[in-house]
Protein backbone atom coordinates (compact mmCIF):
# COMPACT_ATOMS: atom_id res chain seq x y z
CA UNK A 1 0.00 0.00 0.00
CA UNK A 2 1.26 3.48 -1.25
CA UNK A 3 1.33 6.52 1.33
CA UNK A 4 -1.42 7.66 -0.66
CA UNK A 5 -4.05 4.90 -0.17
CA UNK A 6 -3.06 4.58 3.64
CA UNK A 7 -3.69 8.46 3.45
CA UNK A 8 -7.12 8.21 2.26
CA UNK A 9 -7.61 5.22 4.67
CA UNK A 10 -6.61 7.29 7.60
CA UNK A 11 -8.68 10.03 6.98
CA UNK A 12 -11.66 8.20 5.92
CA UNK A 13 -11.48 5.83 9.13
CA UNK A 14 -10.83 9.43 11.03
CA UNK A 15 -14.65 10.77 10.00
CA UNK A 16 -15.82 7.46 12.02
CA UNK A 17 -15.77 10.58 14.97
CA UNK A 18 -18.70 11.64 13.44
CA UNK A 19 -21.16 8.99 14.23
CA UNK A 20 -20.63 10.09 18.17
CA UNK A 21 -21.81 13.57 17.83
CA UNK A 22 -24.33 13.10 15.17
CA UNK A 23 -25.84 10.43 18.03
CA UNK A 24 -25.50 13.22 20.78
CA UNK A 25 -27.01 16.12 19.03
CA UNK A 26 -29.97 13.72 18.23
CA UNK A 27 -30.57 13.23 21.82
CA UNK A 28 -30.00 16.44 23.13
CA UNK A 29 -32.77 17.96 21.05
CA UNK A 30 -35.02 14.96 21.15
CA UNK A 31 -34.89 15.73 25.08
CA UNK A 32 -35.34 19.22 24.41
CA UNK A 33 -38.52 18.86 23.05
CA UNK A 34 -39.69 16.02 24.87
CA UNK A 35 -38.33 18.62 28.55
CA UNK A 36 -40.42 20.95 26.79
CA UNK A 37 -43.60 19.23 26.11
CA UNK A 38 -43.32 18.44 29.59
CA UNK A 39 -43.08 21.59 31.18
CA UNK A 40 -43.04 24.91 29.44
CA UNK A 41 -42.33 27.25 31.94
CA UNK A 42 -39.28 26.25 32.16
CA UNK A 43 -38.52 26.14 28.36
CA UNK A 44 -35.75 29.29 28.98
CA UNK A 45 -33.38 27.41 31.57
CA UNK A 46 -33.59 23.86 29.43
CA UNK A 47 -33.09 25.58 26.25
CA UNK A 48 -29.73 27.12 27.32
CA UNK A 49 -28.77 24.34 28.54
CA UNK A 50 -29.40 22.28 25.27
CA UNK A 51 -27.44 24.97 23.28
CA UNK A 52 -24.26 24.51 25.41
CA UNK A 53 -24.69 21.34 25.29
CA UNK A 54 -25.06 21.07 22.09
CA UNK A 55 -21.96 23.46 21.06
CA UNK A 56 -19.78 21.02 23.03
CA UNK A 57 -20.73 17.83 21.23
CA UNK A 58 -20.24 19.83 18.00
CA UNK A 59 -16.57 20.37 19.17
CA UNK A 60 -16.16 16.47 18.49
CA UNK A 61 -17.40 16.54 15.68
CA UNK A 62 -14.74 19.62 14.66
CA UNK A 63 -11.91 17.55 16.41
CA UNK A 64 -12.60 14.77 14.01
CA UNK A 65 -12.70 16.67 10.86
CA UNK A 66 -9.81 18.33 11.45
CA UNK A 67 -7.74 15.20 12.27
CA UNK A 68 -9.27 14.11 9.04
CA UNK A 69 -7.88 17.01 7.32
CA UNK A 70 -5.13 16.45 8.57
CA UNK A 71 -4.22 12.84 7.78
CA UNK A 72 -5.72 13.86 4.00
CA UNK A 73 -3.38 16.56 4.20
CA UNK A 74 -0.64 16.90 6.27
Amino acid sequence: MDVEAAKLVGAGLATLGFIGPGVGIGLIWAALINSVGRNPAAAGAITTTAWVSFALVEALAIFALAIALLILFG
